[in-house]
Order: C-alpha cells, then structure tokens, then sequence
C-alpha cells in the first residue's frame, strides 16, 4: 500500500499539463443555493474520467442534492497545480462568487519535494484570502509519499492540520482516505481514481462539506 500510495503522488500529473478548468455554475443560483468551490488539481478535475459527472465535484453535488441539499459545487481543479499555482489562480476563480470553499491542493508539492515551509506560506495564503471575502473553508488534507522520508513526512502532513487550526477553518486530514493504494479503486494507472473511487472520496469527505454548508448558510 505505502509504494502505490508513493507511486499515486508521483504521478499526479500523469500524461496531463495544467489546463484551466471548466466551470459549472450557471450565472445566476437559485434562492437559498450554496455554491461551493472546489479549488483543487487532477483528483478534483477528473483527470482520466471518460465522463464528468464523475468528478469530485459532480459526484458530491449529487450526494449532496440525494440528501436534500440546494448547492451547486463549481469546478475548480487544475491538473497539475500546485499550492502556489493555486495561490496565483485565486483571485481569479473567487470571481465564480462562491459562498464557501474546499481546498485540496498539495499533492503536486509533494510530487515536486516542495519545501514544507513553501506548501504552509501557500495554504496559508490562500486561506486567509478566501477567509478575506468572510467565506468559510474545509481544508482538504495530503499525506507526503514514504520515499520522501520521515522528517520531510512529518513536516509536509503537518502543513493541513496547521493551516486549518490558525485560521478557524474545517479539516478533513486526507483527501484520497479509503481510496489510496485499493487498485480497485483507481484507473489502470494505479494513480486516479475510478468512478467508484471518486464515490468513496466523496463519501468520507461528506460529513465536513455539510459542515461546511451549515457555516455558509449561517452567513447567507
């Protein structure tokens, strides 16, 4: 389990360059509609996917709506991106005027042996950005692949949990939970997740986006 995991974060950007992201949100939401942003990289694109609607955010806006929820989940992956590429691509994408966010950027840094310190001043920011429009955030937890060591493990898987606790944001400690090195669950690449992968993410992540929900609509 820990070499696919170790081989899932190598290959994050497997066969894809950054792309922008097509956004779903209609102009214009319904009375009492949630827009959530899911500002991510190719786990939160659906890079591999023959369809769409098995994206992360398709997927859990269905969940969501199954349960009675009036949301709408804007794309917002970029394969590839980086919490740096994410920082920079900020203001842009809080343009789709959303009222709260999940962040789940990270596992390209790790890709990349990012410094710690370099992922934590970038998270940090593009929290305390978000957090600057008065909208809340859930963090969206990465693991550091094992080959990258103990001490730079500790300190990147650190990163999350911080950033969450000083700027009074949700977490959820790892965004690929149940999902990580189950070759069932992901494409014959042993790196994306399939559709039924994409299904479990979106249901141990439930629990925190109504969470979420309830803090956005709080401010509504």
């Amino acid at each position: 389990m820990r070499k696919i995991l170790c081989f899932l974060f190598m290959m994050l950007t497997f066969g894809a360059a950054p792309e922008r992201a097509t956004w779903a949100a209609a102009s214009g939401s319904a009375s009492g509609q949630v827009r959530i942003l899911a500002l991510g990289d190719s786990l939160t694109a659906g890079y591999g996917l023959t369809d769409l609607k098995d994206s992360f955010p398709q997927q859990l806006e269905a969940a969501l709506k199954a349960k009675g929820y009036n949301v709408a989940v804007i794309q917002g992956g970029v394969s590839g991106d980086t919490t740096t590429g994410g920082r920079s691509r900020l203001d842009w994408v809080l343009g789709e005027k959303p009222d709260a966010v999940i962040v789940a950027l990270g596992g390209n840094d790790a890709l990349r042996a990012v410094d710690p310190a370099v992922t934590l001043q970038s998270m940090d920011a593009i929290v305390k950005r978000i957090k600057k429009d008065n909208l809340p955030v859930l963090v969206a937890g990465m693991m550091a692949p094992p080959n990258l060591g103990k001490d730079y493990g500790d300190r990147f898987n650190a990163v999350f949990p911080k950033v969450a606790k000083d700027n009074d944001a949700l977490l959820y400690p790892f965004f690929l939970d149940g999902v990580a090195g189950i070759l069932t669950l992901n494409q014959p690449d042993r790196i994306h997740p399939t559709p039924d992968g994409v299904k479990v993410m979106v249901k141990g992540i439930l629990p925190s986006v109504e969470k979420l929900i309830a803090q956005a609509s709080a401010k509504k």
